[in-house]
């Protein structure tokens, strides 16, 4: 697999300085992580399911989550796992090695019986997601989990969801998170990354964001986001990586505020087209939302258009700016001190900003380094009209 493969060999020297690394499922795990991108969730219960994946792949989609969870209806769900389990084997069997494949359960059972119903398929999957995780619950999943891998021969991943009301209540809140953490230890050649879902957070409190407003205008779940990086986004080696929440929106309809996207940056890249495209799909709140998710130290998205993608990897790829000063303060950070940026526009403290390079040196790796002068608005323009 490799971000941004669907482009012309043309288009990635055109629009790439460093090309994105192509990957696979038995990668280091931090780069993995990071590789995620937009992860796109899908209904266990859709007819085409192995047709709607290999279409995505093609698309530039490098995770995929197929969720037999809030996704699908109480009466459904027998049915929905007989055609999850049919669905991968035929997927599995056309010998793709991409995209990243998941399952979200809604019990652990289900891990074991997603496993045994694939049989010489499993290998398709990378691992389980696991919603509504607490430190009570986490075990018996993660056992599953680790059991399961026993028994293809290979590990497999967990990405446990952080969307329980004891996260959400103040009260609970610090004790929760810090026993999820703890459980979390003890698993961590598994643990992926941690995911937060701020749809069931927001809902302990009847709330939804509008899309006139970023996840982050919403304090109650803002305030969660803050503590969730605290804990476990930590840069010193006991850290995770931490994902971005869902954006829900996919289509405009009447709007209060303006739209979140300044006019300059499509004009000055003769892109003031794809700017009514993007606001006309509501994807200016998204760009607004993954550049604030990256700000407040979360890395990919949770996805549930297929519209979403583009937008989340073009954002993530490494400027060639990022990519000059990430260089620079690495390349003087064993003995500490302050300079002037490649770019003469910030100073660069080698000792304080290293853990920012290191990560950002890992991001060029899967999303590739933007030639000089490429911006977000090329890279999106170049996916969107393929």
């Amino acid at each position: 697999m490799r971000h941004f493969d669907f482009l012309s060999t043309a288009d990635r020297q055109r629009l790439f300085f460093r090309a994105p690394e192509h990957f696979t499922a038995s990668a280091e795990p931090a780069l993995l992580a990071l590789a995620l991108g937009a992860t796109l969730y899908s209904p266990a219960s859709r007819p085409n399911l192995a047709l709607d994946i290999a279409a995505r792949a093609a698309a530039g989609v490098v995770s995929l989550v197929v969720c037999l969870e809030d996704a699908v209806a109480d009466i459904e769900l027998a049915a929905a796992e007989q055609n999850m389990v049919a669905q991968l084997r035929e997927y599995a069997q056309t010998g793709a090695t991409g995209p990243l494949l998941f399952v979200r359960v809604r019990a652990a059972d289900q891990i074991s019986m997603t496993v045994a119903g694939l049989g010489e398929d499993a290998g398709i999957l990378t691992g389980f997601v696991l919603p509504k995780f607490t430190d009570d619950t986490g075990t018996e999943y993660l056992d599953a989990v680790v059991e399961a891998g026993a028994r293809i021969g290979r590990r497999l991943y967990v990405m446990p969801v952080l969307e329980s009301r004891e996260i959400i209540f103040a009260e609970s809140r610090l004790e929760a998170l810090l026993g999820v953490q703890q459980l979390l230890d003890k698993y961590r050649e598994h643990v992926l990354a941690v995911r937060i879902g701020a749809t069931d957070l927001a809902a302990a409190y009847g709330l939804r964001r509008s899309r006139d407003l970023t996840v982050y205008d919403v304090r109650m779940i803002a305030d969660v986001i803050s503590d969730v990086v605290n804990i476990f986004g930590r840069a010193d080696g006991s850290g995770y990586s931490v994902t971005g929440p869902v954006w829900e929106y996919f289509s405009a309809t009447e709007r209060m505020f303006k739209p979140q996207l300044r006019e300059a940056p499509f004009v000055e890249h003769s892109e003031p087209r794809l700017r009514a495209e993007l606001i006309a799909a509501d994807l200016d709140g998204l760009i607004r939302e993954v550049a604030l998710d990256r700000a407040n130290g979360l890395i990919g998205k949770t996805v549930i258009h297929p519209t979403h993608v583009a937008a989340v990897h073009a954002l993530s790829v490494v400027t060639h700016e990022e990519f000059a000063d990430a260089a620079d303060i690495l390349e003087t950070s064993g003995g500490g001190g302050v300079a002037c940026s490649p770019y003469r526009n910030k100073m660069n403290e080698s000792k304080p900003h290293s853990a920012w390079a290191r990560s950002t040196m890992l991001r060029a790796r899967a999303f590739g380094v933007a030639q000089e002068g490429v911006s977000f608005v090329d890279l999106l323009g170049a996916s969107l009209h393929q």
